[in-house]
């Protein structure tokens, strides 16, 4: 009798715990695709220099042309206020989303499109695939550490 108490314990555990795990992780990816879509829209609405520096963690790092790396906060923000970056928008959308088992870690991938106003007044477009990492902060927001 007591073995078979024990297992029903034991199996009603696992199915609470099995049964929060999925609702978790869905709300931690709702959590990472808001931050993207307000990332996006800071972007567009205060410029892509604010919107890289509010969103980066203290210890983030970019990967942008010819392979260069950009570490830190302040290093990126001085990395978008480039004159070229001033005449330029981008937009994304993530593909996918995968947020780890302990909700602190998250990736994202997606297509891009970066628009530059050239000085005759023509638009240079690029498109590409992005990769994101999120780091959950202290105070439950998410801010990226590496793009």
């Amino acid at each position: 009798m007591k073995k078979l108490k024990f297992i029903f314990i034991y199996l009603s555990c696992i199915m609470v715990v099995s049964g929060q795990q999925p609702a978790s992780c869905e709300t931690w990816k709702q959590q990472v695709a808001s931050t993207e879509k307000a990332f996006e829209k800071m972007a567009h609405d205060k410029g892509i220099t604010e919107a890289f520096y509010y969103f980066a963690d203290s210890m983030a790092v970019i990967k942008r042309a010819n392979d260069s790396l950009i570490y830190g906060k302040e290093c990126i923000r001085h990395f978008y206020a480039l004159k070229n970056y001033s005449n330029a928008t981008v937009n994304w959308t993530p593909d996918f989303i995968q947020v780890s088992n302990d909700g602190t870690l998250a990736y994202t991938y997606g297509k891009y499109l970066w628009k530059f106003k050239q000085v005759d007044g023509t638009t240079q477009e690029f498109t590409g695939i992005f990769h994101t990492v999120w780091k959950k902060q202290k105070n439950g927001s998410w801010k990226y550490v590496w793009d």
